[in-house]
């Protein structure tokens, strides 16, 4: 690494935990890290207590300067100070906001973006998440240039990694964190020294991952087979996870299984949303002839419970149906 590379000054932009790895990395790697910018603390929790930002805690800890404007693009007296630094380059990771045109022009190296996707694959806000929900078997990170365009920038550096078949988007989370870190890293030395070469990506191959909503998490017996619910609900761990409703309440699925298909073949044919007992287990019928095993549940207004001792409490009525 060339001594450039290794004293780079750079503002760093980021928000929650996923950008920590990163932020720790590029202090590690010797970089001026000369302002940490985060979203404002926020409430959160039942109490509603101010909360603040991982990225925030990480930097002051560092000793580094944090600001948290809430708002960036027409922020005068924030451009003048992202101005007086004058950074080789800003960083962003899982900030939160979209960067205004003049901070993407305002580096010389430009805005350095960690995608956690296989990008064009998956632009957007939730690309863990959906990438797991919709079952795929491999993902990875993108470093790219910003750009006005959501996650459009050219490409510089990629690594694949393989998503474990039980994997939820907390799991991968981490890993994508720690495996980011020091491609961030990497990247900026690599665009400082002039290996890498931005490439431009092939936009008719994009794939889209919008912001979660609440309605992502209710589980479709009928439309959807059980391999697919659990994929989903991996997914969406740890919100909006999974729900359903049982006799007109909220069911809410902490914990399930996909049923082999020498298992699904003996509990045979049913109307999707169906449920069978046997030894305690309980199983709900899904689109494709397939089952869904349901592990560990909690009912609207009551504490969580695995299956067996949620039926010894709960029996069915006969013909209950999920949904």
């Amino acid at each position: 690494m060339t001594n450039e590379a290794r004293s780079l000054k750079l503002v760093f932009c980021g928000t929650p935990q996923f950008a920590v790895p990163a932020l720790e990395a590029l202090l590690t790697a010797g970089h001026e890290v000369a302002l940490a910018i985060s979203q404002p603390d926020r409430p959160a929790g039942r109490d509603r207590q101010l909360a603040t930002p991982p990225v925030k805690q990480t930097a002051m800890a560092a000793g580094i300067p944090v600001t948290q404007p809430e708002m960036i693009r027409n922020n005068t007296d924030f451009r003048l100070q992202l101005e007086a630094i004058a950074p080789d380059a800003l960083v962003v990771v899982a900030y939160g906001r979209i960067v205004p045109p003049w901070m993407l022009a305002l580096p010389r190296l430009g805005c350095i973006n960690l995608h956690a996707s296989l990008l064009p694959k998956y632009r957007g806000a939730a690309p863990i998440q959906w990438t797991i929900a919709n079952g795929d078997a491999f993902t990875g990170n993108t470093t790219m240039l910003l750009e006005e365009g959501l996650d459009t920038g050219p490409i510089l550096l990629q690594r694949t990694i393989e998503i474990g078949p039980d994997q939820t988007a907390a799991d991968l989370s981490l890993v994508l964190a720690r495996a980011g870190a020091p491609l961030v890293v990497e990247t900026l030395a690599g665009l400082a020294d002039g290996t890498i070469r931005p490439q431009p990506q092939n936009h008719q191959g994009a794939t889209y991952a919008p912001l979660l909503t609440r309605e992502d998490g209710r589980m479709n017996f009928v439309a959807r087979s059980a391999t697919e619910l659990y994929n989903r609900w991996r997914g969406f761990q740890p919100w909006p996870g999974a729900f359903t409703h049982l006799d007109g309440k909220k069911l809410i699925v902490h914990r399930m299984a996909a049923v082999r298909e020498n298992d699904a073949a003996r509990l045979g044919i049913a109307a999707p949303g169906s449920m069978r007992i046997e030894n305690h287990r309980w199983f709900a019928a899904c689109a494709g002839n397939t089952w869904l095993q349901l592990a560990e549940v909690q009912l609207e207004g009551k504490k969580r419970l695995d299956a067996a001792e949620f039926l010894r409490g709960n029996p069915l009525v006969a013909n209950a149906r999920l949904g």
